[in-house]
């Protein structure tokens, strides 16, 4: 893979929509188990963020139902924040206001994860990132680097009484947040390399047996997973709530028109406007790819 099949190294997630059968519900949800706010309020989508900033979109689908845990589709929305006191407060307040949506935590090395699950059963991470000098990369001998990433022990309660404070709890809503990564149940880890990798033109960075991936741009831990835990012989998602689309935001139009240049390549069927892409990958896991220099949000 030469540089010109990398995605870029400025790629960045932006806003990821879920599909919802109480919009009411789910937004009540973020904005108070996890103090989004509302950016935009319409009778059937809600956008949520912080400082005007979009996280999630909310799109009302109640027609549709919830899809089978062995299905492809979300596993978690990962939402970044920017340091382990603003963590703490998200932590809280999920914690307090979503009882029963508790899933779990670890220290994964270069970062430290909550885990939760939305009212419609939407996995949610709440992470920090450790320094990226702390990260520890190995290689095999041909080029290609991994990121040592693991799953300790990360108690919530010993957590909270390091790191929550007042000022943090009190100024939640005015910290910034965002998707830091986006993590897919599919059918099988090879199919998901020859994609991922291999077409879309993320970088391998990490992966467990035959039963997870993770891929990133310009040395991030990783922007996008894929893994088999529960999906394991998924085929191509039906029409259900969940995941709604996956946003990728490159720097420009030019890049935009290179990964065009990919999917054509590839057979992949595609909608290119020019500052936008939109596809599918072989789960029918709606992707979008747009240009940071174009004008457009994430409706």
């Amino acid at each position: 893979m030469t540089l010109q099949d990398l995605l870029p190294d400025d790629t960045a997630m932006g806003p990821l929509t879920l599909r919802v059968g109480d919009l009411l519900g789910q937004t009540r949800y973020y904005t108070e188990a996890l103090r989004l706010a509302v950016i935009e309020d319409g009778a059937d989508a809600v956008v949520l963020g912080r400082r005007g900033a979009a996280v999630l979109r909310l799109e009302a689908a109640p027609h549709l139902r919830l899809p089978p845990r062995g299905a492809a589709g979300l596993f978690h929305t990962a939402l970044l924040f920017e340091d382990r006191a603003d963590l703490a407060a998200a932590v809280a307040s999920a914690a307090r206001h979503g009882l029963g949506t508790y899933v779990g935590s670890a220290d994964h090395l270069v970062s430290e994860a909550f885990y939760f699950t939305d009212p419609e059963g939407n996995g949610i991470e709440l992470y920090v990132d450790r320094p990226r000098d702390s990260w520890t990369w190995t290689g095999d001998g041909r080029g290609t680097r991994s990121v040592v990433m693991d799953n300790l022990p990360l108690p919530p309660r010993d957590y909270l009484d390091r790191h929550l404070t007042e000022d943090a709890v009190e100024q939640a809503e005015s910290k910034a947040v965002g998707v830091g990564h986006v993590h897919l149940q599919v059918g099988d880890v090879g199919t998901a390399h020859g994609f991922y990798v291999d077409v879309l033109g993320f970088e391998r960075t990490a992966g467990w047996h035959d039963q997870a991936l993770f891929v990133s741009a310009g040395g991030y831990h990783h922007h996008m997973a894929m893994n088999v835990w529960n999906s394991r012989g998924a085929g191509p998602r039906k029409d259900t709530l969940g995941l709604g689309e996956v946003l990728l935001r490159v720097p420009s139009a030019d890049e935009v028109g290179a990964l065009a240049d990919r999917l054509a390549h590839a057979g992949v069927a595609r909608h290119h406007t020019g500052a936008e892409l939109r596809f599918e990958d072989p789960w029918r896991n709606r992707l979008r790819v747009a240009a940071d220099d174009a004008s457009g949000g994430i409706a």
